[in-house]
């Protein structure tokens, strides 16, 4: 089953939740958390979004995050994509 479409919020504060397929577990080692913050360093310098928190799980991550530049969608695009295709070299 599909996600429903995200509401546009009014504060542009979003509370975003990344999930591994199946939930399995997206962090393996130290460093796949270490590789994730720099996807996740990288988008905030392009798209110029305010990061309030986050909290890296085993196999989920919670962001807290105020829209910059680029509309949401487009900045946790920018994060999974680069770490997906990073966690898929490493592991597959």
């Amino acid at each position: 089953m599909a996600r429903q479409k995200r509401e546009k919020s009014s504060t542009g504060i979003y509370h975003i939740m990344i999930r591994g397929i199946d939930r399995n577990d997206i962090f393996i080692d130290d460093e796949d958390r270490e590789r994730f913050l720099y996807y996740l360093v990288k988008a905030k310098e392009k798209s110029n979004f305010i990061l309030y928190g986050y909290c890296l799980m085993d196999n989920h991550v919670h962001i807290l995050i105020k829209e910059g530049n680029e509309e949401i969608g487009q900045s946790m695009k920018r994060i999974t994509v680069g770490y997906v295709g990073w966690h898929n070299l490493k592991y597959l």
